[in-house]
């Protein structure tokens, strides 16, 4: 299998595959008990290097995964961020998480959009979905910034085995709402 690793760019953001070089960036990430009190909890180093090579291999198993998130300005790690299913998810998900010194800038917005054109348009996906816990309020606000509306409710797979809402829409919703037309 031929490979190539997309590189997408918004008005401010570099999405690509994650690099050795992130691990850093992406274990300060899962130590932050503010940005991961909606994602899982707070990851030990160890937990976090099983977490992103989980990520990395996603990316040359099935072609996707989360995204790597730059901010272009400054070329720092803001985040990660992008499609996911692994085994046993509810759905084909564009899932975010930004690290707690880059919020309130509207990076998952954008870099979420990103991710869902080229799912849709790269992956060929049907439908995307969020997995939100009811509490987290922030995440819905983004779900609903991209057009996103509470589908139903779901469970997540062991080791999480959580309760999830799962907003998503289709991608005639999403094309419509892009091109301003109605769904």
């Amino acid at each position: 299998m031929t490979w190539t690793a997309p590189l997408i760019e918004t008005e401010r953001l570099i999405l690509r595959p994650p690099i050795a070089e992130d691990f850093e960036d992406f274990a300060a990430f899962g130590a932050d008990a503010d940005t991961m009190q909606h994602l899982g909890g707070v990851q030990s180093r160890p937990v976090a290097w099983r977490s992103f090579v989980g990520v990395v291999g996603s990316w040359h198993v099935l072609g996707y995964a989360f995204f790597s998130v730059l901010e272009k300005a400054s070329g720092r790690w803001v985040g990660r961020l992008g499609p996911w299913q692994p085994e046993g998810w509810p759905g084909t998900e564009i899932g975010w998480g930004i690290a707690r010194p880059y919020w309130g800038r509207g990076y998952a917005p954008e870099a979420a959009a990103a991710a869902t054109d080229w799912a849709f348009d790269v992956l060929g996906w049907s439908e995307v979905i969020h997995t939100i816990g009811a509490d987290n309020l922030k995440s819905k606000a983004v779900a609903a910034k991209l057009g996103s509306r509470y589908l139903r409710q779901g469970r997540l797979p062991a080791p999480l085995d959580l309760d999830v809402e799962i907003w998503g829409q289709t991608r005639q919703a999403w094309r419509a709402r892009r091109s301003g037309a109605s769904a």
